[in-house]
């Protein structure tokens, strides 16, 4: 498509390097690397101290090594050789052919089009689980050739940075990152033009430029508006993700929605079927309705054409969460725009309300996609049925369990979130097969068969892993909010590898209750006490707004100077995917304790299942489908109109869990010293979530299900 520029990109970098090495510049182009084993440890050879320090950005760290480092790494034949088998491994897969398949073609592929992706800590464009499904998806579209091409915003600001103080008060800041210090490159038409879009709003067009980060053989457009044809305000619409100001929200849903069909359009793609990927970027459905009403057909037959190529994913299941807006303030934004189309902003606005009615309801962008959309779906299961119900008013006379929002359950993508250990176990013994299709049950049947004392080792050596990161992360925190030497030097002492480990990670937001750890302070001190201890590794950002969620991470704090909190507890800042990917791998068990039924899928415990940790979680979202008995543990929260309550009765749940049955189990160890009973609930959760819980099979029921015809 575009692929010259890239390749101009590279040429420029490649000029700076050693002739031996140049290739190098052709893999920090493509994210590919990032999920292959042998990435990480390529970059890393060429100096591993600058590899940390640029954050773990390939086009930076080549632009900013020594020298001499670089003559280092030129000199190496192993270093070469890994080189060269990684950039034929990447040419490879971009040269691929597409797959075929009834959702779409090369020439016109899925255009999947969402508000943030996690593609890799160096790009930070995500905030939490939508980008983390997001960046999965992509990859996997790579891995299995279906034919993607994804479009979202460029934000320079990224999401914001977290540090805490002594107290646990969150503060945010914000980084600015230039796109040239990026694995990024303008996206160019077919004449090899920088494309460029334009969208008018609040009255005047806002300009963006379109740049390309390669994602193996997935494209992703990110489209800029800081550039100099805009004024200061239109150039900060793209710069902050989730920025505040609704104002600037609704401006940042246009420019993806219209600016994603016009970059698309200006590049030549004519995509088979969009997937709206939530709510943010429905206004799509319109621009793309703009053909058929240039035409003269009505708006009702322009949009009955255009749903036809629209699909739509939900991931929100309380109304709060789906944003509304007053019809003048849509009309303040976006009502020259309306009328490029030919069409009063009312008769759009009428769109993004159920039917029936009032003219003066707010509209909002979760109505709009359902209305514009031939398929729609939520994350879950049980999310699905939570939005039948929800949404039950856009099919007035419908029973609720009929309305048509169907299950495509969230996975994650195995290669990225499987540490190379027990993926280096499974191959071994499942044979060089297994990775072909991971989400075929009987490719893990082998499971069953895992030597206890090599699973064991794997658990270990993850859990080793864990607590040197943990405590060099805790010394380094600690010291920067300024706590009392004696505090820090307890951070030396954090964490045991050979205790159980327990891990909560997440965005942290009240409906998720990180609370309920501490609930009952006298029980928690408890557990980390004795002889037979656990430690708990915690993490997570709340909203910049959200006060509630603060104060939730400083309750947390007060227990600091408990007995044995400083050196088995610890609250990690500034969580991201690289340290993520830490947590999820070392854990033991990974703890989730939502207030039903406000998750609509979460992800995490996916991750930590792949690595051989066991799920503790409320029954809510993925965990309502995957729990079975043997694999894990489940809380049943009754929901009622005393949250209070509630929580008592699931923190007492969460404790009793621990105290009689996940404590007992982990450290009931034969005279070898390995917890027979533990392992076989491991395999459990291997062999069940495993082939079902990974994006293999999401992207195959999309395909299936959602994008064909």
């Amino acid at each position: 498509m575009d692929h010259a520029a890239s390749q101009r990109a590279q040429d420029v970098l490649a000029d700076q390097l050693p002739a031996p090495i140049r290739r190098l510049a052709d893999i920090a182009f493509d994210y590919g690397w990032s999920w292959r084993p042998e990435g990480e440890a390529l970059w890393r050879s060429v100096d591993p101290e600058l590899w940390d320090a640029c954050g773990r950005n390939p086009v930076r760290l080549l632009r900013l090594a020594a020298p001499a480092a670089l003559a280092r790494a030129a000199a190496d034949p192993a270093l070469r050789a890994a080189m060269d088998r990684l950039a034929d491994a990447l040419d490879a897969a971009r040269a691929a052919p597409a797959r075929a398949t009834p959702a779409g073609t090369r020439d016109a592929p899925v255009a999947f089009l969402c508000a943030e992706y996690a593609i890799h800590a160096s790009l930070p464009i995500y905030s939490g689980g939508l980008g983390v499904l997001a960046g999965d998806l992509l990859k996997e579209a790579s891995d299995r050739a279906v034919p993607l091409v994804a479009v979202g915003l460029l934000y320079r600001r990224g999401y914001f940075h977290q540090r805490l103080d002594p107290s646990g008060l969150q503060h945010e800041y914000w980084t600015v990152v230039p796109p040239q210090q990026l694995p990024l490159e303008r996206a160019v038409d077919a004449a090899g033009a920088p494309v460029a879009i334009e969208v008018p709003l609040r009255g005047h067009a806002v300009h963006a430029a379109v740049w390309r980060a390669q994602v193996g053989a997935v494209p992703l457009y990110l489209l800029d508006s800081d550039v100099p044809e805009n004024a200061p305000i239109d150039r900060f619409v793209t710069s902050q993700l989730y920025v505040g100001d609704r104002e600037y929200r609704l401006m940042q849903y246009a420019l993806l929605g219209v600016g994603a069909v016009r970059a698309l359009a200006a590049l030549g793609i004519r995509p088979g079927v969009f997937h709206l990927n939530e709510g943010h970027p429905a206004l799509a459905a319109l621009e793309l309705a703009r053909d058929a009403l240039a035409r003269g057909e009505t708006l009702e037959r322009a949009v009955g054409e255009v749903r036809r190529r629209i699909v739509f994913t939900t991931h929100t299941p309380v109304a709060a969460g789906n944003e509304t807006y007053a019809p003048a303030d849509v009309v303040s934004v976006l009502g020259p725009w309306l009328r490029t189309l030919g069409i009063e902003p009312a008769a759009a606005l009428a769109l993004g309300r159920p039917p029936g009615t009032s003219d003066d309801a707010p509209f909002g962008m979760t109505d709009l996609a359902l209305r514009t959309s031939r398929a729609a779906n939520g994350v879950s299961r049980r999310h699905a049925e939570v939005s039948r119900e929800l949404w039950a008013r856009h099919w007035p006379g419908l029973p609720a369990a009929e309305v048509p929002i169907a299950a495509v359950t969230n996975g994650v993508h195995l290669p990225t979130w499987m540490a190379e250990p027990m993926r280096a176990l499974l191959a071994r013994h499942l044979g060089p097969e297994w990775t072909a299709h991971p989400e075929d049950p009987a490719r893990w049947a082998g499971v069953e068969e895992l030597p206890d004392e090599e699973l064991w080792a794997v658990r270990c050596r993850l859990r080793a892993d864990l607590v040197a990161f943990a405590r060099a992360r805790s010394i380094s925190d600690r010291l920067a909010r300024g706590e009392p030497i004696a505090y820090v030097e307890r951070a030396d002492r954090a964490f045991d590898p050979a205790v159980l480990t327990v891990g909560f990670a997440r965005r942290v937001a009240s409906y998720k209750r990180l609370h309920l750890l501490v609930a009952d302070p006298a029980r928690a001190l408890a557990l980390l006490a004795g002889p037979h201890p656990m430690q708990v590794v915690m993490a997570g950002k709340a909203h910049p707004r959200d006060e509630g969620a603060k104060a939730i991470v400083q309750r947390i704090f007060e227990l600091k100077g408990e007995p044995n909190v400083a050196e088995r507890v610890v609250y990690l800042e500034d969580h991201d995917m690289e340290m993520a990917r830490k947590l999820v791998a070392g854990c033991d068990v990974w703890v989730n304790l939502p207030r039903p039924p406000q998750e609509a899928s979460g992800t995490s415990g996916m991750k930590a299942a792949l690595n051989g940790g066991l799920d503790l979680s409320v029954l809510d979202g993925w965990w309502c489908e995957a729990f079975d008995g043997r694999n894990g543990w489940a809380i049943r929260s009754e929901p009622g109109p005393d949250e209070a309550a509630q929580d008592a009765r699931d923190a007492a749940a969460l404790y009793d869990l621990l105290e009689r049955e996940v404590v007992p189990l982990f450290y009931d160890r034969d005279a070898a010293g390995v917890p027979r009973a533990w392992l076989r609930q491991v395999k459990a959760s291997l062999q069940s979530i495993g082939p079902r819980f990974i994006t293999a099979r999401t992207l195959e029921d999309y395909v299936a299900h959602v994008y064909s015809p």
